[in-house]
C-alpha cells in the first residue's frame, strides 16, 4: 500500500471518529445533566482504580504506623530515656490525645479546602514530626512529637476513607473499604517485621559532634517515617476528588477528572466520555451582579449554619438515646481492645525476659510479667533483650489471626446479624482476657491474646456499621465521628490507667479488661434490630 493511500485511510478514519464523537455529543444536549453516582458509574472499574490502591498503599498504612510504633520501641528505648510504665501508658496515649484534640477542626477543613491538599499537607507534616521524634533524646521531646503527629494524621486518616470512596459508585463503594480494612491488618503485619528486621541491630552513631548517641529505636523510627513522607509526595501528582469538586460548585474540573479516570480505565480518549453535563450541587443562592446576571454559589458561612441546624437532631428524641447507646458500646469495645493491643509487644518480650532469666523455663503469666516491674525505687531501667525472634513472631500471629476473623466474620454475619455477632464476640473476648490470668506458658498466652484482639478489633467495626445503619444521611458522617472521638478518649485514658492496673497486681488488668467487652456485649441486646432495612 502506497504512503499517500495510507495517509487517506487515516484520515477518513480519523475523520469518521470525530464525526461520532460530535454526534454522540449532539444527541447527549438533550439529556439531563448526571448526578455524581451516574456519572461516576460511566467511568467503570479498571487500571485507574487499581492503581489507586496501590498508590494510597503508604497512606493507610501511615495512621496504624503512628498509633503503633511506641508499642514496639519501649525495650529498646527504656534505659536511653529511662522510661517508667506510667511513661509508657503516656507515650501510648499520646498519639490519641492529638486525634481528639484535631477531630472537628479537620472535618471542617477537609469539607472546606478538599481532600488532595489537606491530605499532601498532613502526611509531609506528620513525616516531620516523625523525623523529629526519630532524633529523640529525651521522654518529653517524644511525648510531644507523638502528640503533635495524632493531631496531625488524624486529617489525612479522615479524608483517606472519603477519598477512595469518592472514585468509586455504589457498586464498588463497600468493597473498597473492605480493602482499606484489610490493608490496615496487614499494616499491623508489616510493623513487626519491620521492628524485627531493625531494633536487634547493634546501632551506636553519633551524626553530630557532640551530640548524643542514636541508637535501632532512633532508625526504627526514622523509616517508619518514610511511609507519610511518600505519601505526600504520591498525593501531590494525584487528582482532587471529583465529588468535592462538584460539591463545591466546580463541575468543570470534576468533568475533567472523571473524564481522565474513564480514559484510564477504558482506553478511550477522554472526549468519548459519555457524560457531558454534571449536575448542579451547590445550592443556589441569587445574587445580581452589575450586568443582570445571577451568580450560582453557597458561601461558606452559610454552609456551617446549614450543618449546624442539620445536626441539632442528633442530641433530641428519637436519636439522642441510640447515640448514646452505641457510644457507650463502641467506648467499651475499643477501650479494652487498645489497653491490651498496644501493651502485647511489651507483654511478649517480658515473657522473653523471663526465659533468658530462667534458663528458659516458663510459668504462670502472673509470674513472668514481674520482670516489667522496677525492682527498687532506685533503678526503674530493666534492660531487655530486644534480639528475641518469637518477639515479633507473636505479634504478627496476634493480627493475623485478625485478618482470618474479619474473614470468617464477613461469611456468618448476614446470617447471624448484628446483635447476635456483636454478644458472641464480647462473650469469647472476654473469657479469652479474663483466662490469660490462668495462663501458662508462652504458646497458650499468644493464642488467648490473638482471640481477644480479633474479637475486639472486628466488634469495634460491627459497632460502626450498626449505627451507619441507625442514623440517616443527614446525621451519619456527624455521628460515626463524634462516636470515635468519644472512643478515643476511652483508649486515651485507659492506656493511663494500664499501667496503674499492672503495678496493683496480675488480676486487675485482665479482668478490668475482660470486663469492659463484657459489659459492652451485654448492652448490645438494647440495641433497635437493623437488618435487611434501607438506609434512611
Amino acid at each position: 500500500m502506497s504512503d499517500a493511500k495510507k495517509f487517506n485511510i487515516d484520515e477518513k478514519f480519523t475523520l469518521e471518529k470525530n464525526e461520532l464523537y460530535s454526534l454522540l455529543s449532539i444527541n447527549n444536549k438533550d439529556e439531563k445533566p448526571s448526578t455524581f453516582e451516574e456519572a461516576v458509574r460511566k467511568t467503570g472499574f479498571g487500571k485507574f482504580n487499581i492503581a489507586l490502591m496501590v498508590f494510597t498503599f503508604c497512606g493507610i498504612f501511615s495512621p496504624m504506623f503512628e498509633t503503633t510504633t511506641m508499642s514496639y520501641i519501649f525495650a529498646s528505648a527504656q534505659c536511653d530515656l529511662n522510661l517508667s510504665l506510667q511513661d509508657k501508658g503516656y507515650l501510648n496515649s499520646a498519639v490519641y490525645a492529638g486525634m481528639i484534640s484535631s477531630s472537628f477542626i479537620w472535618g471542617f477543613l477537609l469539607d472546606t479546602f478538599g481532600r488532595r491538599k489537606l491530605m499532601v499537607c498532613g502526611y509531609f507534616l506528620d513525616a516531620t514530626f516523625v523525623f523529629i521524634s526519630a532524633f529523640s533524646q529525651s521522654f518529653t521531646m517524644l511525648i510531644l512529637c507523638k502528640f503533635l503527629g495524632g493531631i496531625i494524621i488524624n486529617g489525612p486518616f479522615s479524608a483517606m476513607t472519603a477519598y477512595l470512596s469518592e472514585f468509586h459508585s455504589s457498586l464498588y463503594r463497600s468493597r473498597i473499604q473492605l480493602v482499606n480494612g484489610s490493608l490496615t491488618s496487614m499494616a499491623q503485619i508489616v510493623l513487626p517485621l519491620l521492628a524485627w528486621g531493625i531494633l536487634p541491630l547493634p546501632i551506636h552513631w553519633t551524626p553530630f559532634s557532640g551530640s548524643n548517641e542514636m541508637h535501632s529505636w532512633n532508625l526504627f523510627l526514622l523509616i517508619t517515617g518514610l511511609c507519610p513522607f511518600i505519601s505526600g509526595i504520591i498525593f501531590f501528582f494525584l487528582p482532587e476528588s471529583p465529588k468535592y469538586l462538584m460539591t463545591s460548585g466546580e463541575n468543570d474540573k470534576a468533568m475533567k477528572v472523571l473524564q481522565r479516570v474513564y480514559s484510564w480505565n477504558t482506553g478511550n480518549p477522554p472526549e468519548s466520555y459519555p457524560v457531558k453535563e454534571l449536575i448542579q450541587e451547590i445550592q443556589v443562592i441569587d445574587n445580581d451582579d452589575e450586568d443582570g446576571s445571577v451568580i450560582d454559589y453557597r458561601s461558606k458561612l452559610h454552609a456551617v449554619n446549614e450543618g449546624l441546624q442539620n445536626l441539632t437532631p442528633l442530641f433530641k428524641s428519637p436519636y439522642i438515646g441510640k447515640f448514646l447507646l452505641i457510644a457507650i458500646i463502641e467506648v467499651m469495645f475499643l477501650t479494652s481492645l487498645n489497653m491490651l493491643r498496644l501493651w502485647t509487644p511489651q507483654l511478649f518480650q517480658a515473657l522473653e525476659d523471663y526465659k533468658m532469666e530462667n534458663n528458659g523455663s516458663t510459668s504462670d503469666l502472673c509470674t513472668m510479667l514481674e520482670v516489667l516491674k522496677p525492682k527498687s525505687a532506685a533503678d526503674t531501667c530493666i534492660p531487655q533483650n530486644v534480639g528475641k525472634p518469637s518477639v515479633y513472631i507473636n505479634s504478627i500471629l496476634v493480627a493475623s489471626l485478625a485478618i482470618t476473623c474479619y474473614i470468617v466474620t464477613g461469611s456468618v454475619i448476614h446470617v447471624m446479624g448484628k446483635k447476635k455477632m456483636l454478644l458472641i464476640l464480647a462473650a469469647i473476648g472476654s473469657v479469652s482476657c479474663i483466662s490469660l490470668y490462668y495462663a501458662k506458658g508462652v504458646i497458650i498466652t499468644t493464642m488467648l491474646t490473638a482471640l481477644f484482639i480479633s474479637c475486639g478489633n472486628v466488634g469495634g467495626n460491627i459497632v460502626l456499621a450498626v449505627a451507619i445503619d441507625v442514623f440517616p444521611t443527614s446525621l451519619r458522617a456527624f455521628a460515626v465521628s463524634l462516636i470515635m472521638a468519644i472512643a478515643r478518649c476511652g483508649i486515651m485514658s485507659g492506656n493511663v490507667i494500664f499501667p496503674m492496673l499492672l503495678k496493683a497486681g496480675c488480676a486487675p488488668p485482665f479482668f478490668v479488661v475482660g470486663g469492659a467487652i463484657a459489659v459492652g456485649g451485654l448492652l448490645t441486646l438494647l440495641l433497635p434490630n437493623t437488618e435487611n432495612k434501607p438506609l434512611q
